[in-house]
């Protein structure tokens, strides 16, 4: 795995700087199943992960939750029927910042052990 699953996120003020082009195309290669996707004009990364059950898929949710919380930043999640979808971006920069890629890299590792995973 990757430097980025060890890292912390950084405090991230409406004026902190969107990742440029190069640091994407660099960051992405970290996380590779993940998707960026573009919503309302800006960019977030994605990401489905399948399980056997609703109840792996909760607990699941509930454990990005954690390190959400953890490090002050939080996804969409979307939770359904043995499937959680996850999504990061920057609220307040409204667009991708380091820290969405650290967080996809913790969800990685998490996923990794998560009980029912398909």
């Amino acid at each position: 795995m990757n430097a980025l699953n060890q890292a912390h996120c950084e405090a991230c003020r409406a004026d902190a700087p969107k990742v440029t082009d190069d640091e994407l195309a660099e960051l992405i290669r970290e996380i590779p199943d993940w998707n960026i996707e573009v919503r309302d004009g800006h960019m977030e990364l994605e990401r489905v992960f399948l399980f056997k059950n609703f109840k792996h898929a909760l607990a699941f949710t509930n454990a990005v939750g954690e390190i959400a919380e953890a490090e002050g930043h939080h996804p969409g999640l979307l939770t359904e029927w043995g499937k959680v979808t996850v999504t990061w971006w920057s609220h307040s920069i409204k667009g991708l910042h380091r820290n969405d890629f650290i967080m996809c890299a913790r969800t990685d590792k998490l996923a990794e052990t998560a009980e029912g995973r398909k």
